[in-house]
């Protein structure tokens, strides 16, 4: 795809490990369900549900790259348009699991830094996944979102909160920074002010105020949630995949780049589109509809 950044494209051809057919599923029908992530579909969207609900849904390894598996299937699967992300029970996720700040503390002291770094390197992974992904992806968040939680929320496109939602980047009372992501998408959700407040506060965040500083786009009722999430998705997949896809490509970037070279990307992308079929379809049609 056009306009792809380099970390995607080398992601895109990972050999994944967990293998689902979408072959034979329609309408609303469960897609695949593993112990750490569930997986169903509702007409063209699939729900990717992190499922450790007794450890609220903190994220180690194993879950960590099974949602990275997960994801670059559904992001070459034609039957998905856009995706939902939410957590099972009460809480969305309540960051990195526990267990890996236990066992890092235990490795001996001259492998703490470079065993982090890799570990680290992995969660960058995720993140750009979610982030890159050539589809609309929402966070639909149903409780608290923590630390890491919070960044996989602000790396999508959209974040839709349940009333009972609430936000902390909760990394200092570790003794640590945002190592996530949220560096980068929390000035771009609030300004750069109220992100260094929100960090070194450490605050939470509750889904009213959320939405009234921007941090969330959406706030539904807690019942209504994954059903209002699912139903503005498929309002976001009026248009054709590769037109969503390579103008998502650009705005993810746009931020960052000079006029110049966003008309220079859109000059590229819109030679794709040109020679589609759904441009070509679009426009015989309209011009069959204004002719008679």
């Amino acid at each position: 795809m056009l306009v792809r950044s380099g970390i995607f494209c080398r992601l895109i051809f990972h050999t994944p490990k967990i293998q689902v057919s979408f072959s034979s599923l329609k309408g609303n029908v469960p897609m695949k369900t593993k112990s750490l992530i569930d997986l169903s579909q509702k007409n063209g969207i699939a729900i990717l549900t992190l499922n450790r609900p007794e450890k609220r849904n903190a994220i180690n390894d194993e879950m960590r790259n099974a949602i990275i598996d997960m994801l670059l299937d559904l992001n070459i699967e034609d039957t998905v348009k856009a995706v939902v992300i939410t957590g099972a029970g009460t809480v969305f996720c309540a960051g990195g699991d526990i267990g890996g700040m236990r066992d890092r503390l235990k490795a001996p002291r001259g492998k703490v830094g470079f065993n982090g770094w890799r570990r680290q390197k992995q969660t960058h992974r995720l993140i750009a996944t979610v982030h890159h992904m050539d589809k609309p992806v929402i966070a639909a968040v149903n409780g608290a979102a923590s630390g890491l939680g919070c960044d996989l929320a602000f790396a999508c496109d959209f974040v839709m909160a349940g009333s009972s939602a609430s936000f902390s980047m909760a990394y200092l009372k570790r003794g640590l920074i945002p190592d996530g992501g949220g560096l980068y998408f929390l000035p771009r959700r609030v300004g750069i002010a109220c992100a260094k407040e929100l960090i070194f506060s450490a605050r939470t965040v509750e889904s009213d105020e959320a939405k009234a500083i921007g941090l969330v786009d959406r706030i539904s009722d807690d019942r209504r949630l994954l059903k209002d999430a699912v139903k503005w998705a498929q309002s976001l997949c009026f248009g054709p995949t590769s037109a969503i896809a390579l103008s998502k490509s650009i705005m993810n970037r746009s931020v960052d780049l000079s006029l110049e070279t966003v008309f220079a990307l859109g000059s590229e992308a819109q030679s794709i589109c040109y020679a589609s079929d759904e441009h070509h379809d679009a426009v015989t049609a309209f011009l069959d509809k204004s002719s008679r």
